[in-house]
């Protein structure tokens, strides 16, 4: 029998199970706390705890694969490391497309005249001495460098030579645009290598983290990757490329959940501690999103299942809306840590402070909250923000932090860059307080909501009159909040309502009452359709409910818990290849290969060309991903169109796919 270890790390858990692939049966699972400081502890205590609940010896096990939502996380948070933008052959109004101002959040870009045409001509030389004198004078700005050429998928020659320029000067990560996508749109591509950019220090942490705990027990076995669209790629190549991680653990729990249920058709939703993610399983397969996945607001060239990804997890910020009379509740998108978590490990730090806090009937703006020290690179902070952090040299009250209201803004960046992280009340406070959780400190919870529910409406009134009926409103919150994920997952995947926005349905007045049902002069009645699959360490606490209220079965299989790290050794190793054939001129056929452009007389002949190297390419790629008995398949798209009653051709695309199981070891 041929055993597998999945690991999958969380923003709050790391999970990991043991596979008998040959029984298709779970031998062991664990859970424990993702540890920020140093990912390898908790990664260890939860591979050592499955082992061990598996009976099985390290030396057993022939395959280790990792997911994760780290990569998710940051994006939908909007954290991470501060990169350069190396923009070639665009002109300043580039930058405003397809979000790419608001993904550089300020960080540097360095414009360069360059790039090539649509034929893939050189349509300005590159000068390479201004761009080492740009590059140099960043100093230790930035943690790495994204490139994006114009029309780099028609002729990366710029890229590569800029790629090359800037390892050599700086020796720091760089992430070309044309290695990510093989489409036009050049600053969407810009866009996705600048997330790219920004996540290859995270991940490089997480699989290193890995790697050092595999070789401490004894775990010699090839260590593999989910990709957003739930195939298997190798360690080494998730480091260079970990865009493709957003939504790897995700597409882990499809895989994951069709594993565990068999089901053909249902909405997927899993519940983390920072997102709710949803996809809709058909004929026991997820999409695939044609536009690239979507995630944090932007919308990249990652290939990816298509899902939607909602900043709502047990761990999201509890927002409480003073606007108006009432007030009311929000959750998410951020990640806070759980105070009851934060008391695990400083408890006396928290009580006293929790303590204090409600010694007075007055709370204050920054009561109840605490920041935690991340370690992360400081490059780029001003005199300001290194003053903040340096003042957080361990988890703190956040009052004690701050001199002044100019230095909100400041921790609010490093929140943002990732050097701080913010603990405060979180739903899975509520659930502690609800006696639903017991993993933490239930007495630090409870404290928090006190003081929580003290703070006034709009019309001076407290908004609960207690712990408990605060934690219970938090709870309904999140229910609420995640009927409208799904709601709008179903309404995005229905045909019916192609031409509609899913979100405007989801909360429209009709289907609200629908849920209802309304019964009166008009009669509304709203239903899912498909059953739903909860996954997730908090989906038994919080998706019966879910189910009640939209009238489905919800289906919450045994090992719900451990989806993630099932379906990260569940899956296939896939590594696809893309490239065009164009016309300039009658009787002229230009293959647009790596090595350069090459003509030949006929169609025929430059497709054939084209197919030969994209084969050759993906079958490579698949082998350095990992896989072994390779079958490669190949998709040829030729446009042409009829003039005067004879075919005319105008620009082919040609895919080759290569797709196989994991190396195991012997």
């Amino acid at each position: 029998m041929a055993i597998f270890l999945g690991v999958d790390t969380g923003g709050t858990y790391t999970d990991a199970v043991i596979l008998d692939e040959g029984a298709n049966a779970v031998l062991g699972k664990a859970k424990a706390l993702t540890s920020r400081q140093d990912l390898a502890v908790g990664i260890g205590q939860a591979v050592d705890a499955a082992i061990a609940a598996a009976g099985v010896r390290p030396q057993d096990i022939a395959l280790v694969s990792l997911s994760t939502t780290l990569a998710t996380n940051a994006l939908v948070e909007g954290q991470g490391a501060r990169v350069a933008l190396v923009f070639i052959g665009f002109d300043d109004a580039d930058l405003t497309r397809a979000g790419l101002t608001e993904a550089l959040k300020g960080d540097p870009v360095v414009r360069l005249p360059g790039g090539h045409t649509h034929a893939g001509t050189e349509a300005a030389p590159l000068d390479l001495a201004a761009l080492e004198a740009r590059v140099r004078a960043l100093g230790d700005e930035v943690s790495g460098f994204a490139v994006a050429a114009q029309f780099a998928t028609r002729n990366p020659a710029h890229e590569v030579a800029a790629r090359d320029l800037i390892r050599r000067v700086t020796g720091r990560p760089v992430t070309c645009s044309h290695e990510l996508s093989a489409n036009l749109n050049g600053p969407k591509r810009a866009l996705t290598a600048v997330l790219n950019a920004r996540l290859i220090g995270m991940i490089d942490r997480l699989v290193a983290a890995c790697e050092r705990h595999l070789a401490a027990v004894g775990i010699d076995a090839p260590l593999m990757a989910v990709r957003g669209d739930g195939a298997l790629i190798s360690a080494a190549m998730v480091r260079e490329r970990p865009i493709e991680t957003i939504l790897s653990g995700p597409a882990a729990s499809i895989v994951g959940a069709r594993w565990l249920t068999g089901a053909q058709d249902a909405l997927v939703s899993d519940i983390g501690g920072t997102t709710t993610d949803v996809a809709l399983l058909r004929d026991g397969l997820p999409e695939i999103d044609p536009e690239g996945a979507r995630v944090g607001g932007f919308r990249t060239m990652v290939e990816a299942v298509a899902m939607r990804t909602t900043g709502l997890g047990g761990d999201s910020e509890v927002h409480l809306v003073t606007e108006g009379l009432k007030g009311g509740l929000r959750l998410g998108p951020r990640r806070l840590m759980p105070v009851s978590l934060l008391a695990v490990d400083h408890g006396a730090m928290v009580h006293a402070a929790l303590d204090r806090w409600l010694s007075s009937e007055a709370v204050g703006e920054m009561d109840g909250r605490f920041v935690v020290p991340m370690p992360g690179q400081r490059g780029g902070l001003n005199a300001r923000d290194l003053a903040v952090l340096d003042r957080i040299t361990a988890p703190m009250p956040m009052a004690h932090a701050l001199t002044s209201r100019l230095e909100v803004a400041a921790l609010e960046r490093l929140v943002v860059r990732g050097l701080v992280m913010v603990s405060g009340v979180t739903p899975s406070d509520a659930s502690h307080v609800l006696g639903r959780l017991k993993a933490w400190d239930a007495a630090a919870a409870e404290k928090a909501l006190r003081l929580m529910a003290r703070r006034r409406t709009g019309a001076g009134e407290r908004f609960a009159a207690g712990p408990e009926l605060l934690a219970q409103a938090v709870v309904d919150q999140l229910t609420q909040q995640t009927v409208d994920c799904l709601l709008e997952a179903a309404f995005g995947e229905d045909a019916a309502f192609a031409d509609e926005d899913p979100q405007s349905l989801a909360r429209h007045v009709l289907a609200r009452a629908g849920l209802g049902p309304h019964r009166g002069t008009v009669e509304v009645a709203v239903r899912l359709g498909v059953p739903v699959i909860g996954l997730g360490a908090s989906a038994p606490s919080y998706y019966g409910a879910v189910g009640e209220r939209l009238h489905c079965p919800m289906i919450l299989p045994e090992h719900a818990g451990v989806a993630n790290a099932i379906g990260a050794v569940a899956g296939q190793v896939s590594q696809r290849a893309t490239g065009i054939v164009s016309s300039p001129a009658e009787g002229r056929f230009v293959a647009h290969l790596a090595e350069g452009l090459q003509t030949f007389a006929s169609a025929e002949a430059a497709l054939a060309a084209l197919e030969a190297a994209l084969v050759a390419e993906a079958s490579e790629r698949a082998r350095q991903a990992g896989a072994v008995d390779l079958r490669v398949t190949v998709d040829r798209d030729v446009r042409e169109v009829e003039i005067e009653g004879r075919q005319m051709f105008i620009e082919a695309k040609v895919t080759a796919t290569a797709s196989g199981r994991p190396r195991v070891a012997h």
